[in-house]
């Protein structure tokens, strides 16, 4: 891995914002999925949650190529699951629907831990989603639609949330754990062996603070190569 490649991922990684998080509720137009998981990546969410209608479906392709390596996607067959998840990592978990109990999506506290409730395209959030909830949200309209398209919801909401987070310097202190940075710098600065681990089923390496793999002789030999010849294909 290059300093350059180093810096630029531990660069990102120390903006990530792990108490952010979207859960798309049966979201099913592939240009859809990728865009919220691109936006995502951009706003430094690293988790997004979804609810799968159709078992077939799954995040891949489009618009979020490249931004689905750097964020982790949560899958679950029932809302009231995934819901559960949220709340148990104390999240406030928000909805955007168009009722008379919502409100300007601009008038919540996203400093506070939060997740946002997208649901399908065609029919919206469902009646679980709804009652499970601790607040609808909405994004005033004045035209003659009543709804943005779901991706672009995500995105409106997210620069809200963003907005809010850089205004209060949750973007000036890091907060992913080390765990979690060690994976990443793992994966997206030496993908190569990161596929081969998964493929050989052995454990990731500790990486050094100069983006260098760490690891004893006995993984180099599973790998099948020396650290001295890996050294020369990396440099």
């Amino acid at each position: 891995m290059t300093p350059e490649r180093l810096a630029r991922i531990n660069a990102m990684l120390d903006q990530r914002q792990p108490d952010l998080t979207v859960c798309m509720e049966g979201v099913h137009k592939n240009h859809n999925l990728a865009a919220v998981v691109r936006t995502a990546d951009a706003i430094g969410i690293s988790d997004v949650h979804a609810v799968w209608k159709n078992e077939r479906m799954r995040v891949s392709g489009g618009s979020a190529a490249g931004s689905q390596n750097w964020v982790d996607v949560h899958n679950y067959s029932s809302t009231a699951d995934a819901i559960g998840v949220l709340k148990s990592q104390g999240m406030q978990v928000l909805v955007t629907n168009l009722s008379d109990t919502a409100i300007d999506f601009r008038e919540v506290d996203y400093t506070k831990p939060t997740a946002i409730i997208l649901g399908q395209e065609k029919f919206g959030a469902s009646e679980k989603a709804l009652e499970l909830a601790d607040q609808d949200i909405v994004i005033p309209m004045v035209g003659m639609v009543q709804s943005l398209n779901v991706s672009v919801a995500n995105a409106v909401v997210l620069y809200e949330a963003q907005r809010q987070r850089k205004a209060a310097g949750m973007y000036d202190r890091p907060s992913i754990s080390e765990e979690r940075r060690q994976r990443f710098l793992f994966e997206g600065g030496h993908p190569i062996f990161a596929k081969a681990c998964k493929r050989k089923g052995l454990p990731y390496p500790k990486i050094d603070e100069d983006g260098q793999i760490v690891a004893p002789d006995e993984w180099w030999q599973q790998m099948q190569m020396t650290q001295e010849a890996w050294q020369e294909i990396d440099n």
